[in-house]
């Protein structure tokens, strides 16, 4: 499909000053009006391989499409999506790859875009730079919200994490939190910047207007401005942009316009002589009427008034670490009244009373892993469920053993309720109903966790719920006698995604929606099917009496080798 504009977008992508390699990759259709930067993710040949996959697949896509319309977007990213994923897995040295990006398609007046990650598409109107695309990265989210500035950002310590990449996970194109789709109006007189992170974490947004000023029908020349000034603030990254003008775009300091002005300035000055002496007798006549007017005013003008009261507007919140007190079995709950968006509470080893309700964009992390206790509350609204997540998004919770006794019994391990949040490294075990139960529209991850010894189901996934769960340990639930239960159990409107966890030794065998048994059991290690439904397992895998010590999955989350990498480094 070509595009009726004829584009003259300028571009170039450059290794930046402290990396070797370029993970960075452009795509420049001028013809069909496609443009997009890609960064990539995982290191060395990784990146590169994902980023070149990318601009492939989302390439071939689009040139072959009749229509470019929302849907041919969702599809082409996620073709991309998934074809680094399948790369990931078959090449071990390529595991964990992935890439964020950002792609603009012209379509009459407007502008489509799609967009994963923190690579940004900024219009340029006016003399104002806006910023189109919403950054995917706990620090992004904070600047866009106005809760940090620009320049706290760009020092940020975890300004290179990011939530959402193209390649670390299968997707399908109508996953929620997954591609960002908008579409902007585009005047002629106006141009698009696509950038990746090397430009925008070192050059503010001032200075990127000031070069976008210059334009003087060079493209080309601006691109290269734009990556001269990111290497000159030090070029930490690769650095990729795509510089679109509009037909009838030219900078405000560009010498073309500039000599237009001059131009203009000399014709006025000629034609002013003529009426000078006229216009200065009126201007005579107005002097005098004000002055006639001005003792008239200057009672009200010149009367004492109170001061204006003085506003200090609040100073931008700076996301910081919680301690937590290892003395308080409520500590966490404190720490968690305290804590604002963007703050992380760490919990040191010690036994804690819940339920801890979760907040948005607040982590909830143990130090060490798997040293923190958290029992439920016997009374309250949320008795009997140690961690509550309702309504929340953009949460990560690490390293926690949620395990239920005589005095704190538990009903619920991780109530999940229409929120998106991710759990990690989280053991749950001694839970009355369910180790975990997802329910509403929720769309969290859990990974490398361990749900077991519970005497309902280990994960239950109810209602519309969207869960991803990988590397998980699902095994020894569901053992009460007259009333057994299988490690997880999945409602027929429920559409999870289960990669790699053990679903075994449970007391019923798995047994699962018709639509999506098939997938489940290919890629995760389940207890095989009986005829009678039921485990060839009849017992716990370990005696009554006997303390089990928990055991994890063989995985390394958050490292390269991990394939999900929640929290990419960019």
């Amino acid at each position: 499909m070509k595009s009726a504009t004829l584009w003259r977008a300028g571009s170039l992508s450059d290794p930046g000053l402290e990396r070797s390699i370029n993970e960075d990759r452009v795509l420049v259709d001028d013809v069909r009006g496609i443009f997009m930067v890609v960064d990539g993710l995982g290191g060395h040949a990784a990146g590169e391989t994902a980023a070149e996959t990318a601009v492939e697949v989302i390439g071939n896509e689009l040139r072959a499409a009749r229509v470019i319309d929302e849907a041919c977007i969702r599809k082409a990213i996620t073709a991309a999506n998934n074809e680094i994923y399948r790369l990931s897995e078959a090449n071990a040295s390529w595991r964990g790859m992935a890439c964020v990006l950002t792609l603009a398609v012209a379509s009459g007046d407007q502008f489509l875009i799609g967009h994963v990650g923190d690579s940004r598409l900024y219009l340029f109107w006016n003399g104002k730079l806006q910023k189109v695309t919403l950054d995917h990265s706990p620090v992004g989210e904070l600047e866009d919200a106005g809760e940090i500035t620009e320049d706290q950002a760009m020092h940020h310590p975890r300004r290179n994490e990011v939530f959402r990449d193209v390649g670390s996970f299968p997707h399908n194109a109508d996953d929620p939190r997954f591609i960002e789709i908008k579409q902007i109006p585009f005047h002629p007189d106006a141009a698009l910047l696509i950038c990746s992170d090397g430009l925008s974490d070192l050059v503010k947004a001032v200075e990127i207007t000031r070069i976008l000023e210059r334009y003087d029908g060079d493209s080309q020349r601006i691109a290269q401005a734009l990556v001269k000034a990111a290497n000159a603030a030090g070029g930490r990254d690769n650095i990729s942009v795509v510089f679109v003008p509009g037909p009838e775009f030219l900078g405000a300091e560009s010498p073309a316009l500039a000599e237009g002005r001059n131009r203009h300035a000399t014709t006025r000055m000629r034609s002013n002589k003529t009426r000078f002496g006229f216009v200065r007798n009126l201007l005579m006549l107005a002097v005098g009427m004000l002055l006639g007017l001005g003792g008239w005013f200057a009672y009200t003008r010149y009367a004492v008034k109170p001061a204006p009261p003085i506003v200090i507007a609040p100073a931008p919140h700076i996301p910081k670490d919680i301690p937590v007190d290892a003395n308080n079995s409520a500590g966490i709950i404190k720490a968690l009244a305290e804590a604002v968006p963007g703050d992380t509470i760490l919990v040191p080893a010690g036994e804690y009373i819940g339920p801890l309700v979760l907040k948005d964009r607040v982590n909830v992390f143990a130090q060490p892993a798997g040293r923190v206790i958290v029992r439920s509350s016997a009374s309250g609204a949320d008795a009997g469920i140690a961690i509550v997540a309702r309504g929340v998004k953009d949460v990560r919770i690490k390293g926690l053993h949620v395990e239920g006794n005589e005095t704190h019994p538990l009903r619920t391990g991780l109530l999940i309720a229409d929120s998106s949040i991710e759990a990690e490294d989280i053991e749950v075990t001694g839970a009355a109903e369910s180790g975990v139960r997802i329910t509403g529209d929720a769309h969290p991850l859990l990974m490398a966790s361990n749900f077991h010894k519970n005497s309902g189901p280990g994960v239950v996934v109810q209602d519309q719920s969207a869960p991803r769960l990988m590397d998980n340990r699902i095994a020894d639930n569901g053992f009460v006698p007259g009333a057994p239960a299988r490690g997880i159990e999945i409602g027929n409107e429920a559409q999870p995604t289960l990669l790699k966890n053990e679903i075994l030794h449970n007391g019923l065998t798995a047994v699962f929606p018709i639509a999506l048994d098939e997938e489940i059991r290919a890629k995760n290690n389940v207890d095989p099917k009986t005829a009678a439904g039921k485990s060839s397992a009849v017992k716990p895998q370990h005696a009554p009496g006997h303390i089990e010590k928990p055991v994890k999955p063989e995985v390394k989350p958050n490292t390269l080798g991990h394939p999900t990498k929640p929290l990419t480094q960019a």
